[in-house]
């Protein structure tokens, strides 16, 4: 965590685009998938021709009605497109169709917890607009041009706009991961960084504290990771600080993070919204949203993460960290259910423990999804450590096996297939333990007299002994009293 100086407060908003898992685009039937060659996806509305018209696609509008009543935002019954007037190359109206005065979201709240604290996000709202297309420079270079992709013109958007709330990079982070959350889990977004699905422009100033009245902001445009996006305000913040101390005063700017360098730089000066002179567009109707289509929605809303979240604290007697963590997304907090419904609900925190951890750390090593190990292939794991067939080390081995497909007929009986093949059943007959322990101790009267004489770690190295003896299939707590019992006597 990057400490903020003494003396300073650092003000942040975000607003974030999520591009909306539609088919087709905002304003005509062009497709949205990713990757296409240049210029395949754009249809004559896409390409502004003359006599074309802007037909809106209500699945857009239902995007945004789902997002609005996931963070208990107001729907507003009647909101208007207007056209944002300005300039880039890959345009090609010369104008953005957006929302000003009457968004289709107004308000809502998104949880977060930084540390041990819980804070709510305010939003301002969230509004629909078209994206732009996309400069082209990589391969162009030696002939002195750039090219123009617009299958991304007119690529649904829905801009989610909060308040100036936010004191710290981690803050922001930890919003920016919990949005990207709610947009996934209710499935209109896709929230792939990488492909620009999920990007975020940080609004940056700092004040001195005790002050009332916000700082000049810097919007960092565009950042596509969560890491990036908490050292590109870092950098800012830091930037920011240096250049009042030393005299100067931050120019309201747009600026770019280039991670190589690990600074932000400027790239425009920042308009305000009267430059891009707004005005109700009139080729598209006021977007009318009645009570009847917002509770035909709801009604078909799945359970939210902060909903399911609570749940499981009150079900399972989970700390809201884990908690949390189990409904980053909705498919770990899927996994762990139906773990938890085969191990039990008593077991409800080792299987927390293991989905956090093993299953994470799987991911995050192959990538893929948790098919890698299904439910009932962990639950076999956890019932064999419930019922102390297998020790915790051998039940990691066991895990990394199915993970590897070590096991014929990858069943789910798989736990099972690998134990027998490995030889990891673990020995828990307190006569055969004390054999062991009684050849060790015989052979190690030297740690047998340091662990006498007040050495503890001359335990650890007793416990070694027996378990390499065992061919680590010893009952670990077993071997732990017994050593205890006969080294006391």
């Amino acid at each position: 965590m990057s400490a903020i100086p003494a003396g300073w407060e650092v003000v942040i908003g975000l607003e974030t685009h999520a591009q909306l898992s539609t088919a087709s685009k905002i304003f005509s039937g062009s497709p949205t998938q990713y990757g296409a060659a240049p210029n395949t996806q754009a249809s004559v509305v896409d390409l502004a021709l003359p006599g074309t018209l802007p037909v809106l696609n209500k699945g857009a509008v239902e995007c945004a009605i789902k997002f609005g009543l996931a963070v208990n935002a107001t729907i507003a019954p009647r909101s208007i497109f207007a056209r944002k007037n300005y300039f880039y190359p890959d345009l090609p109206k010369g104008y953005q169709i957006s929302q000003y005065e009457l968004p289709v979201v107004v308000g809502g709240e998104v949880k977060i917890t930084v540390g041990n604290e819980e804070k709510s996000i305010q939003l301002t709202r969230a509004h629909l607009e078209e994206d732009a297309g996309k400069s082209l420079h990589e391969g162009l270079e030696t002939s002195g041009v750039s090219g123009i992709d617009l299958n991304r013109a007119g690529t649904p958007l829905l801009e989610i706009v909060t308040e100036p709330c936010m004191r710290s990079a981690e803050e922001a982070v930890a919003y920016a991961k919990a949005l990207h959350g709610i947009v996934t889990w209710i499935g209109i977004c896709d929230g792939n960084m990488q492909e620009g699905s999920f990007r975020c422009d940080a609004n940056v100033s700092v004040r001195r504290a005790g002050e009332q009245k916000l700082g000049t902001r810097a919007e960092i445009k565009n950042v596509n990771s969560f890491r990036f996006l908490e050292k590109a305000i870092q950098y800012e913040v830091r930037r920011q600080i240096e250049v009042i101390e030393d005299g100067g005063k931050v120019v309201q700017e747009t600026r770019l993070y280039d991670a190589d360098r690990d600074e932000t730089r400027s790239m425009r000066s920042k308009e305000d919204a009267m430059d891009y002179r707004y005005f109700p567009d009139p080729d598209l109707l006021p977007v009318e949203i009645s009570e009847a289509w917002i509770g035909e929605i709801k009604s078909a809303m799945p359970e939210l993460p902060e909903q399911r979240r609570q749940r499981f604290e009150r079900d399972f007697a989970l700390s809201a960290y884990d908690a949390a963590q189990l409904t980053a997304t909705r498919e770990t907090a899927s996994y762990f259910e139906q773990v938890v419904e085969g191990a039990g609900a008593a077991h409800a925190k080792l299987a927390a423990n293991w989905v956090l951890g093993e299953v994470s750390a799987l991911l995050n090593e192959i990538g893929g999804s948790t098919s890698h190990v299904r439910p009932a292939q962990l639950v076999g794991i956890l019932n064999r450590v419930i019922d102390q067939t297998i020790s915790n080390k051998a039940a990691k081995e066991v895990f990394h096996g199915i993970a590897h497909g070590d096991a014929p007929g990858n069943g789910d009986d798989a736990a099972d297939v690998i134990i027998e093949m490995r030889g990891l059943r673990q020995v828990s007959d307190s006569g055969a333990i004390e054999k062991i322990v009684d050849e060790v101790i015989a052979a190690n009267q030297k740690s047998v007299e340091e662990y006498k004489a007040g050495k503890e770690k001359a335990l650890n190295a007793l416990f070694g002994q027996v378990m390499k003896a065992s061919n680590k299939t010893a009952n670990p707590a077993q071997v732990t009293e017994i050593l205890k019992r006969k080294l006391s006597t």
